[in-house]
């Protein structure tokens, strides 16, 4: 794999020179008038070429045509002419829709607020926030003097961003005598990160340039050094600990601790208290925090609690005690807590919040006189808060049917002010302040909707449906109160399904576009996700996977059956592993779907989870199953979206994909466009689009990342014939 950080800019003039090339030759080829041009790639898709790739395992033989579209270079000159066919083909075959995604994505950038700043948070000296400005891509990050209204610039992003089509910070850290920042970007969208610091008196950015990171950063107490966790520039996995002295060259600094299993993630960070550097060691059932005392960073690390399978914990540090949470007898997780110089044997642990069968504790805050959870109760997040001295708890009341709500940023442990965030379908994202002592709260700032938006404008709602097992799914649903016929409107129905990760019902303002287009737009909260406790995500993954699926099916023939939605006008989205669900339901139930939506789908597991070359794999062993055990590897075979492709009628497909995506490589959506076009027996479209730029999340900008958006719903309103 080519390093890109070696000359990142010969990397891009490269690939830049190599596109040129390519669309140079189509236009060359495709005739003179280019309205020939037009109609000739109006009737005819792109045609990728089937070279044999023969891959054996367990005795099973399996032939894939379309290997040869994996290039891990990004240089490939005919793979990059089929991507760019396959973009040109979608432009063509969408050019009479660009009126319309013009129309979609002005109302989709109209409705932000050009000139917006986040609610200050206090850390230290200082308040900090971010602000975007008219016309500005990027966020500044900013701070004040919590006595003064003079802002100062700590990372200006649209001016680093300048020189690059892609930019992000992924993270940033002030040290503890608030007179630097170290920050973590990413100019090629893979997610490697280069690490700099910046001298806050001076505002010059200090020699030091660390290359090859993860987005973890964490301070010593004197500042003279800071830690970060290296990636292996093949695996992506952040795996290395190093100790980095400040004004010496990355080659002299200290490794502190490596991770042997390639099924752990390792990151770094300061503790809340400032008086640890912790270093946690993650997969997807298993932990295991090593801490240094940020006051001796030389120190060798001491074990909170060596690893244990299927024990999952993580740690808050207030005064002289760490607050653990933890699935040690109780798989819903309860707090627990133990002095922070009587580490290593959990049995010193003390239980102050017990676990239940029917709640899942997510999450916790921790102040001196009181204890924040934030919990899970049948499908819904809840905020409870439990005075220390008298062991009296409330829980904050919601009034919506279906809602989210989350802790916010809480650095200070010395008051009686709890933030925490609160949104819903049809309610913006909004920052409350609650007095734990008055019971009283305020709300600090709702994000404003441009373009007319009026909140009592919709419906939400939460129903529940049974499975084909009988398990009770829940969903979530939005509309316009206005809309004339529940049962006549197109259904916008989406879900993901993995990792734990719970799909929230929060507010994305690019939805009105659909919502006062009459679209009845539903959230199916299936197995694989958290809503509703740990045994949600057990029981949809590994041999389990396919109760997901099921899930989404089941749901789809609910909704309709009850009047949510014209049963020939509904449209299914995922994307990554929610493209996985996308890519099974598309095969195994195309008739209950006009059109498919799958943004960087990861469609071709088995292959995949064979490599352990192929970024992330090792690390999800536990999540799908490893494919070298014979068992996994049937089972995950009988689902894989590009394996099971058959000769029958799918539905219209759109599908994304970014060249360099870190998560899900874009030869997975690429392989099976490429096949679903071979074997497909329909005249439905099927289109690709690929950013030749980006990776995994798609555009850096605040508002370029909504051409996609506007591409997208021009795709859906296009095949329910609703264009205009």
């Amino acid at each position: 794999m080519i390093n890109p950080f070696q000359n990142p800019f010969m990397y891009r003039s490269r690939t830049a020179v190599i596109n040129w090339f390519v669309v140079f030759v189509i236009v060359l080829t495709a005739g003179c008038s280019s309205k020939k041009a037009d109609e000739q790639q109006q009737s005819s898709a792109p045609v990728a070429e089937q070279r044999a790739h023969v891959m054996v395992e367990h005795g099973d033989q399996r032939n894939d045509p379309y290997y040869w579209l994996r290039d891990d270079t990004r240089t490939n000159p005919d793979v990059l002419a089929y991507l760019e066919a396959e973009n040109s083909y979608t432009k063509s075959m969408m050019r009479h829709t660009e009126e319309l995604q013009e129309t979609l994505y002005q109302e989709i950038a109209g409705r932000l607020v050009a000139d917006d700043r986040t609610v200050p948070i206090k850390r230290g000296n200082y308040e900090y926030f971010r602000e975007f400005r008219q016309g500005g891509e990027y966020p500044i990050y900013m701070r004040r003097k919590s006595d003064s209204h003079k802002a100062d610039v700590l990372l200006d992003v649209n001016e680093l961003a300048k020189e690059h089509e892609y930019f992000k910070v992924g993270n940033w850290a002030v040290n503890f005598s608030e007179d630097k920042l170290a920050y973590v970007s990413d100019s090629v969208s893979r997610r490697i990160y280069t690490l700099q610091i910046k001298d806050l008196k001076t505002g010059e950015l200090l020699s030091d340039n660390l290359q090859g990171v993860s987005t973890s950063i964490a301070w010593s107490a004197d500042g003279r050094s800071l830690f970060y966790v290296k990636k292996d520039l093949e695996t992506l996995l952040p795996y290395q600990v190093y100790q980095h002295k400040l004004g010496s060259d990355q080659s002299q600094d200290k490794l502190i601790y490596e991770e042997k299993d390639h099924g752990f993630y390792t990151r770094v960070y300061n503790s809340r208290s400032k008086k640890f550097i912790v270093i946690s060691s993650q997969s997807t059932d298993s932990s295991e925090i090593r801490l240094i005392s940020a006051s001796t960073p030389t120190a060798e690390p001491t074990m909170v609690l060596s690893r244990e399978a299927e024990h999952q914990y993580r740690v808050r540090h207030v005064g002289d005690t760490l607050y653990v949470i933890t699935n040690w007898l109780a798989d819903n997780f309860r707090v627990m807590k133990v002095a922070d110089d009587q580490l290593g044997d959990k049995t010193r642990w003390q239980e102050i919040v017990p676990g239940r069968a029917d709640t899942l504790i997510s999450d916790i805050e921790v102040f001196n006189d009181y204890l924040v959870l934030e919990e899970r109760f049948d499908g819904l997040p809840r905020i409870r808060v439990i005075n220390r001295e008298t062991g009296q708890d409330k829980l904050l009341n919601f009034e919506d049917q279906v809602y989210t709500t989350w802790l916010h940023s809480n650095p200070e442990v010395d008051t009686n002010k709890l933030r925490y965030g609160y949104g819903s379908l049809a309610t913006p994202e909004s920052i409350f302040e609650y007095n734990m002592h008055t019971g009283e709260q305020k709300l600090l700032k709702q994000k404003e909707v441009r373009g007319g938006f009026v909140s009592d404008r919709y419906q939400t709602e939460r129903v529940k449906i049974a499975a084909r097992d009988e398990t009770i799914i829940p969903i979530s649903i939005v509309y316009k109160k206005a809309i004339v016929s529940l049962k006549e409107a197109p259904l916008y129905i989406k879900a993901y399904g993995a990792y734990g990760y719970s799909s929230e019902p929060n507010f994305s303002p690019k939805i009105v576009s659909l919502l006062d287009r009459g679209f009845v737009i539903a959230i199916v909260h299936v197995r694989g996700g958290s809503e509703m406790g740990r045994h949600w995500y057990d029981q949809g993954k590994l041999f389990e996977k396919r109760n997901t699926f099921w899930d989404f099916i089941d749901a789809t023939k609910s909704l309709v059956e009850s009047g949510y939605g014209d049963k020939d006008k509904v449209v299914a989205v995922g994307g990554s592993a929610g493209g996985l669900l996308m890519g099974v339901i598309a095969n195994e139930a195309p008739q209950l779907y006009l059109g498919v939506i799958a943004h960087v789908p990861f469609v071709d597991v088995v292959t995949t989870m064979l490599d352990e070359s192929i970024p992330l794999t090792t690390g999800e062993f536990s999540e799908w199953g490893n494919p070298k055990e014979q068992a996994a590897y049937e089972y995950m075979l009988s689902y894989s979206p590009y394996d099971q492709l058959q000769p029958q009628n799918y539905p219209n497909m759109f599908v994304t994909a970014g060249l360099h995506d870190s998560q899900v490589q874009y030869y997975e959506p690429a392989k099976w466009v490429a096949k679903l076009r071979d074997i497909k027996t329909d005249n439905n479209k099927l289109l690709l689009d690929v950013d030749m730029t980006t990776g995994h999340g798609g555009a850096s900008g605040r508002y370029a990342r909504y051409k996609t958006d506007a591409l997208e719903y021009a795709f859906v309103l296009d095949i329910l014939g609703i264009a205009q």
